[in-house]
């Protein structure tokens, strides 16, 4: 009797174990180890604007971030830039080609140096001029965009901005070395910009004067010293 019922114990037993594997089998995933891994986001620039002031009202016939289309050919800057502003910026133009022309009225500047810089450039290759009106004010990140415009136009009586700028750590630009990458990244720029070596490296010096907490003010007669206008 007691065989019997060890028997029938070790049989059921043997079922259960049958019945679950193929359960277990359908939970095991694979994972193709030359499947390539999608690709990890570039981190965010540190920000760099100056006394965000509301958004200014303006008539406009569309509106792509801190862009706004004033007519087929214009455009204006009127808020700070952001890492979606380059692509902002390309949905823009692939929905009014005819752009040639930015006018920044209020440009407090970006809270990513890394995207500001790349729209920076986006503005350039596309032959943008910028503009800065009577009343128009255009700081810290905004003043790389400014210098984006390969034509820049600067009323006299126009606002600028500069001071340096602070990584994530703190550290200001005076704090590496002058050939540390961390600076070479704006002397490049200038560069691309159109600015000679000589007086690329003497604006940047200029911006770097006062510390990222402070501002040195110029007007757009000021800015003509130091840029080339037109």
């Amino acid at each position: 009797m007691e065989c019997a019922m060890l028997y029938r114990l070790a049989l059921l037993l043997a079922c259960l174990i049958a019945s679950v594997q193929p359960l277990r089998a359908q939970n095991i995933v694979t994972i193709d180890p030359t499947e390539a891994m999608p690709a990890l986001p570039e981190a965010p620039g540190s920000d760099r604007l100056l006394a965000a002031a509301p958004v200014p009202a303006i008539k406009a016939i569309a509106a792509f971030g801190p862009f706004r289309v004033l007519d087929a050919t214009r455009a204006a800057l009127v808020d700070v830039t952001d890492s979606a502003s380059p692509a902002q910026f390309a949905a823009m133009l692939r929905a009014y080609p005819g752009l040639s022309l930015i006018e920044m009225i209020e440009c407090p500047g970006t809270e990513d140096d890394r995207a500001n810089l790349r729209l920076g450039r986006m503005i350039h290759a596309r032959g943008i001029a910028t503009f800065v009106p009577a009343g128009g004010s255009v700081r810290s990140g905004g003043v790389e965009l400014f210098l984006a415009g390969t034509r820049r136009i600067a009323d006299p009586a126009a606002q600028f901005a500069v001071h340096s700028w602070a990584d994530s750590y703190g550290r200001e630009a005076s704090d590496y070395p002058a050939d540390a990458p961390e600076n070479r990244a704006y002397i490049d720029y200038y560069r691309e910009m159109g600015m000679a070596l000589v007086q690329a490296q003497a604006f940047y010096a200029m911006t770097n004067s006062v510390p990222f907490r402070g501002a040195k003010w110029l007007s757009g007669a000021e800015m003509a010293q130091w840029v080339s206008l037109n």
